[in-house]
């Protein structure tokens, strides 16, 4: 085993370290802090791979593991078994993965003697893991998040969700010009929707047409927003909590005059350097949304959110985090949205998203608003763009999306958006 193979290990167990230790960190925030920096690129990417894939299949490591442990070790150990087995399940091979989570314990200045129970006990988990593996149910998401999802859309659907959390995601695109010309180049499939779906890409920057902007990373659930908002030639949009700015690509791509207000500086600098390559334009400001001013034809409020819906791609959140957040997050969704009604001209159009699947997010702040505004209607027609199922609409006239819709193509992210006329 090389000692990048190693040291890529030991990245991915930092990494859970940090996730599931008692102060728990999402996975991007260690990342944009630098926790692999040290790493060259390939070993980066294959640390954040295994531990991304780890947490994905978390609780069937656990089941496996606890056969095999009278106690659970120190967590940095027990991280490390856990991506041994999630390695040796899912086919690597037996002695590299084994030597390289012994040499990675027996180098801990602190739990170095426990590499004697690591090769055990991964011996044994290489005998019978990879048989076991596909016997054992999809893993759960926990109690905390598990609950209110059950409770809003009920157990089979719940089951469904873990399953396409389970699968991870695709790489999804959008393209800045024709769909199927950057479909045909990056061998993928188009979908019902417009975007392009890659099952086993490359590393997307050497994929063709990135460096010549023909496309961006955009989950197809994320691409809906801006669809719906369908911005015309010369109009001015404004678009809030707008970094890293995909959906600001996709309104500017349309001929809109865009404005792009974000509060984090390092997002809005993402945003800019999205819209160089793909030699589109907007204005950028960099300042908390509530505070944002002009008028503007048409408005996308893509409120912040807990991201439940992102869980496929994002499987360290529901370990990250507990819930403790949501009273914040629905309030400020509130604030938002009633600010950003004062700022749309008469008989514009207000798309309002989430990438949540709690109906406090969506459906629930939905229905408020327009208890609140008597100038708002929802405009369920607008809904209706190219590749949306009709039964995706609910009852007070939203869209919600869920990572089990499109099974057989691999899924979607879960939102839940809105598109809200201003009358008078």
């Amino acid at each position: 085993m090389s000692q990048t193979g190693v040291e890529a290990r030991r990245g991915a167990v930092y990494l859970l370290d940090q996730i599931l230790g008692e102060n728990p960190r999402l996975m991007s925030e260690l990342l944009a802090a630098g926790a692999l920096e040290k790493l060259p690129p390939e070993e980066r990417a294959r640390a954040q791979r295994l531990a991304t894939e780890t947490l994905r299949g978390l609780e069937r490591a656990d089941r496996l593991l606890q056969k095999h442990l009278k106690k659970y070790p120190p967590l940095t150990v027990r991280n490390a078994l856990r991506v041994g087995t999630v390695e040796l399940c899912q086919g690597g091979a037996a002695h590299g993965v084994v030597n390289a989570m012994v040499n990675l314990v027996s180098r801990h200045p602190r739990l170095g003697h426990l590499k004697g129970l690591t090769n055990a006990v991964l011996r044994k988990i290489a005998a019978e893991g990879p048989d076991a593996w596909p016997t054992l149910r999809a893993p759960r998401l926990p109690k905390w998040l598990r609950g209110p999802l059950v409770e809003a859309w009920g157990p089979e659907a719940m089951a469904a969700i873990e399953v396409a959390h389970f699968a991870g995601a695709p790489l999804d695109l959008t393209a800045k010009g024709d769909p199927q010309a950057v479909a045909q180049a990056v061998g993928g499939t188009l979908l019902p929707t417009g975007s392009i779906r890659v099952s086993d890409p490359d590393q997307v920057s050497a994929m063709p047409g990135y460096a010549e902007g023909d496309w961006w990373v955009q989950d197809a659930a994320a691409a809906l927003p801006a669809a719906i908002l369908a911005p015309k030639p010369g109009e001015d949009i404004l678009d809030l909590c707008a970094a890293p700015g995909s959906k600001t690509m996709q309104l500017a791509a349309g001929g809109a005059n865009v404005t792009a207000v974000d509060d984090s500086a390092a997002r809005m600098a993402r945003l800019k350097e999205n819209l160089a390559r793909t030699g589109l334009s907007a204005k950028t400001i960099v300042q908390d949304a509530r505070a944002a001013t002009g008028t503007f034809d048409a408005i996308l409020l893509d409120a912040p959110c807990s991201a439940t819906g992102t869980i496929r791609r994002h499987p360290d959140l529901p370990h990250a985090k507990d819930g403790s957040e949501f009273g914040v997050l629905i309030a400020l969704q509130e604030e938002l949205i009633n600010h950003a009604w004062t700022l749309l001209k008469p008989g514009g159009r207000m798309v309002f998203c989430t990438c949540s699947l709690l109906p406090d997010e969506g459906e629930v702040q939905v229905d408020e608003a327009l208890e609140r505004h008597e100038d708002m209607r929802v405009d369920a027609e607008a809904l209706k763009v190219p590749g949306v199922e009709v039964d995706w609409i609910t009852a007070e006239g939203g869209l919600r999306l869920r990572p089990d819709y499109w099974p057989d193509l691999g899924g979607m992210d879960g939102f839940y958006i809105a598109c809200l006329r201003k009358t008078g």
